[in-house]
């Protein structure tokens, strides 16, 4: 028998590494003769270039560039696809652990990121892959975009490198020295939300505070990113600030699509594309997946929906081992392609204590779910 093993990770309590390694171990308990494919799913955040070379092997780059804060730091990216793809998570260079207690949306930038996409398009790759999460920045990519040759100036004329506090000061935007290495790379951003550029829902006001912004400084911040906006506009005559996720990772969506020609996609299709996740799948017999809590989110085409529907269109049999379920959300689980649903949790208790149980839950849930398969092929 064939099982593809491709979860996402629990958050809080267990990585998809950890996740695949539980479900590989019970599998090979009952069916010692059969075949896993683990693939551990990248969300964008922290860990994604780990677990694409888990995924599918490559090697681990490392480079001096710029942190939130402009200081040098010794960040990386993954090179995979025997060196025609690379992987680059935001976070490994503007992540919010990387300031920790100086956390100020005004001041961060996310320059070194435009250092790790150029030093990855200076390999000679075909493909970049961008993971947004987990950032410390509000500048809207224009960090990034100045490290890749981008001018901004302001209404004095002078050349500067906005952060998030004075992206407000922009005039103008100066295309034109964009580095003619990126124009051979195609870049896909791997990006699960669907914020705008601005506003109430934008990504000031929903992702400003955790990074330490206080009210004011929120709508600061907020004004600063509409004034992007209108320059972007200005530069490349096209308004992308209700565009679904440009308001990610401090509006790095909106600097991905406008100033490296990138395309904003959701992460689990990137990862199944990369893995050639139809292709593998194609003699499976099942395939397990899961996530910490599936629910209204999870339908937005997250991790167990997107597998379920490309596994669907195979006709292969999709089982979920979840952390949590909302049962108002389950019956349309099935209706896009999802098999069964096994939440972990076998006792009633809450989250607080049952999360230092869930490597146990996990195993004895997918120990119970292999075991139900064997007995229907007759086996004892």
């Amino acid at each position: 028998m064939k099982f593809i093993l491709i979860p996402d990770s629990f958050k809080g309590t267990l990585s998809s590494s950890q996740i695949c390694a539980v479900m590989d171990e019970k599998i090979k308990k009952h069916f010692p003769d059969s075949r896993t494919v683990s693939i551990p799913v990248a969300d964008g955040g922290e860990g994604s270039v780990d677990a694409f070379i888990t995924a599918v092997g490559g090697v681990k780059e490392y480079v001096t560039v710029k942190n939130p804060y402009f200081e040098d730091m010794e960040s990386y990216f993954g090179l995979i696809d025997g060196g025609q793809t690379a992987v680059i998570e935001m976070a490994s260079c503007a992540g919010l652990p990387l300031v920790e207690d100086r956390k100020d949306p005004r001041l961060t930038t996310t320059y070194g990121v435009g250092q790790l996409i150029l030093a990855a398009a200076g390999k000679g790759v075909k493909k970049i892959i961008v993971g947004l999460g987990g950032s410390s920045t509000n500048d809207g990519g224009c960090g990034a975009a100045a490290a890749a040759g981008i001018r901004f100036y302001d209404r004095g004329g002078r050349e500067f490198i906005p952060t998030g506090g004075t992206t407000a000061d922009i005039d103008r935007i100066d295309l034109s020295g964009r580095d003619s290495l990126l124009e051979q790379v195609e870049i896909v951003t791997m990006c699960d939300i669907d914020n705008p550029m601005y506003g109430p829902a934008g990504a000031s006001f929903i992702f400003g505070p955790q990074k330490g912004a206080d009210e004011a400084m929120v709508l600061q911040l907020d004004e600063g990113i509409r004034n992007l906006s209108r320059a972007i506009a200005q530069a490349t005559g096209t308004d992308i600030s209700q565009v679904p996720g440009t308001g990610a990772a401090g509006a790095m969506g909106a600097g991905m699509i406008a100033f490296f020609g990138s395309r904003l996609q959701m992460g689990i299709q990137t990862v199944l594309d990369t893995v050639k996740f139809d292709e593998i799948i194609g003699d499976a017999d099942y395939i397990l997946t899961g996530e910490g809590k599936l629910d209204s989110q999870s339908l937005r085409g997250k991790v167990v929906i997107g597998i379920a529907k490309r596994a669907n269109k195979q006709a292969k049999a999709v089982i979920a081992v979840v952390g949590g379920a909302d049962d108002d959300e389950i019956g349309k689980a099935y209706d896009m392609g999802v098999t069964a649903v096994f939440p972990i949790n076998r006792l009633p208790q809450d989250f607080s204590v049952s999360r230092h149980r869930s490597q146990e839950n996990l195993a004895y849930t997918v120990d119970n779910i292999i075991r139900l398969i064997k007995a229907g092929q007759g086996e004892h």
